[in-house]
């Protein structure tokens, strides 16, 4: 173990050295900064402003001190921050052969190098593609239904004849059990259950300091893509048995079948298995911890925004008042339910789950009158120009208007929740599908308060709620008056 430690930090002590030197090559056209320690470089002060969330100050620093564009060391890597909307589209849109997405060392390591978030330019257009065949809308529509009957079933065995409940845990597991109904075709069971905890110490390895020791968030992410990628293998197995046992057999019924039945003009199969492993790792933890974090945020804000609660019910009891009890939402209820929507988006705007995203340089870049050295990460942070005033205007007040169909619209790729451009997030349309029904159902069947209003949270990466964001909840036919429960 020793040996294997002791390899790990020379490793990423000789990269650090490799990139210091690489970059005394262009000494002066690169951008101006520090890249500090080696192999820690600031990755610490990143990971404490983020547990402060206090991302935008960490970068609006960098950002005052040298400019729009500036270099320092994050995860392992000398990094190169770029900010503004301009930066964003190129960031977004930038040719696979000039700037790839390869997320941090530990990111690749616990997801996968197979996965979207960093195939280059053909295979990722190639499993993109594969992916998206699945998450497109005119598929997504046919599985209304079904997320509303896993939200109906967790609402009924969680938070019915409950007092107080942990909001964020039990979305998370609401929405762990909705992605696994989809994208693995797994039913409620065991198998969800084994699978569960993986990925939560997948989710906190991701974005951690990429040195493997005992104990460390990058030990226990490593540790759990080990446990689960054995699962996954004997699923796909399990998947493509069936499908050669029923030739006509839904190809759609879930992803991975989806992708197994993914085949080229010599009905050869178009994903590797690695590749299906690792992009259900990558859209599973996506769509576990993402929506479950809107969703968190939105009830946070319905108990402490009378206005916008209520204008959120009436739309919900709106589509309710057509809909016998129990009665499962269609796609076309949905669809009318646009201030939620906006209210949803004005949240993603002010609280993006996802805070920092992250590039690297295939081969030396000239941007903005600076050199970027092969092989060192881009990154930029989408609250940069979500809370930027001349973009918002008074950015840090909440109003869903800003997204109503006749508000002027912000320049292009100044609101990234879900990326922008061909690397877009290609499970949008499942995260609006979520976010919906059980914001119908909630609000329909309950209301609730906060326990502790100054509850915070800190993001490991991703949003965390001290408490999981504690409320005393009571069932709307026990309320004879909501809106004021909700005070």
């Amino acid at each position: 173990m020793e040996s294997v430690v002791l390899f790990t930090l020379l490793l990423l002590f000789f990269l650090s050295v490799f990139f210091l030197f690489r970059g005394k090559k262009y000494s002066d056209k690169i951008p101006p900064g520090s890249l500090g320690l080696p192999i820690i470089g600031q990755s610490l002060s990143l990971i404490k402003a983020m547990k402060a969330d206090k991302v935008k100050e960490w970068f609006q620093e960098g950002l005052t001190k040298h400019g729009p564009i500036w270099k320092t060391s994050l995860f392992g890597y000398p990094t190169v921050v770029l900010h503004g909307a301009t930066a964003n589209k190129f960031f977004y849109t930038c040719d696979a052969s000039l700037l790839y997405n390869t997320p941090p060392p530990s990111m690749s390591r616990v997801v996968g190098s197979k996965s979207i978030l960093e195939l280059p330019k053909d295979d990722h257009k190639r499993v993109r593609t594969a992916l998206v065949s699945f998450l497109r809308l005119e598929v997504l529509k046919q599985y209304v239904a079904k997320v509303d009957e896993e939200i109906q079933y967790h609402l009924q065995t969680h938070w019915a004849g409950k007092h107080e409940v942990q909001v964020q845990t039990l979305i998370k597991t609401l929405t762990f059990n909705v992605i696994c109904s989809l994208i693995f075709g797994i039913e409620r069971g065991p198998k969800r259950e084994k699978m569960l905890p993986h990925f939560q110490d997948m989710i906190e390895g991701m974005l951690s300091i990429p040195i493997n020791l005992p104990f460390t968030p990058f030990n226990r992410g490593i540790t759990a893509r080990k446990k689960l990628v054995p699962m996954l293998i004997d699923l796909i197995r399990e998947k493509r048995e069936a499908f050669e046992e029923r030739k006509r057999a839904d190809p759609h019924k879930d992803l991975i079948t989806s992708l197994l039945n993914i085949r080229d003009d010599d009905n050869l199969p178009m994903v590797s298995d690695e590749e299906i492993i690792d992009n259900i790792i990558s859209v599973m933890i996506a769509g576990y911890d993402t929506t479950s974090i809107l969703i968190t945020f939105l009830v946070k804000l319905l108990a402490t925004d009378g206005s916008i609660y209520s204008a959120v019910v009436q739309e919900q009891e709106e589509v309710a008042k057509d809909k016998a009890p129990g009665e499962a939402l269609t796609w076309e209820d949905l669809m009318k339910m646009k201030y939620t929507w906006r209210v949803a988006s004005e949240m993603l705007r002010i609280n993006p789950p996802v805070a920092v995203s992250f590039r690297r340089t295939v081969q030396d870049i000239e941007y903005g009158g600076y050199i970027i050295p092969k092989g060192w990460q881009v990154t930029q942070c989408a609250s940069m120009t979500h809370m930027d005033n001349n973009i918002f205007q008074n950015s840090t007040m909440f109003n869903p208007t800003r997204f109503e169909k006749n508000a002027s619209s912000p320049p292009p790729y100044s609101f990234v929740p879900f990326g922008a451009g061909p690397r877009m997030c290609p499970g949008i349309e499942l995260a609006k599908m979520e976010t919906l029904a059980m914001m119908h159902r909630l609000v329909t069947q309950f209301t609730w308060v906060l326990l502790n209003k100054d509850e915070r949270f800190k993001r490991i990466p991703l949003p965390e709620f001290d408490k999981g964001l504690l409320v005393r909840i009571m069932p709307i036919k026990a309320t004879s008056m909501p809106s004021e429960a909700m005070m």
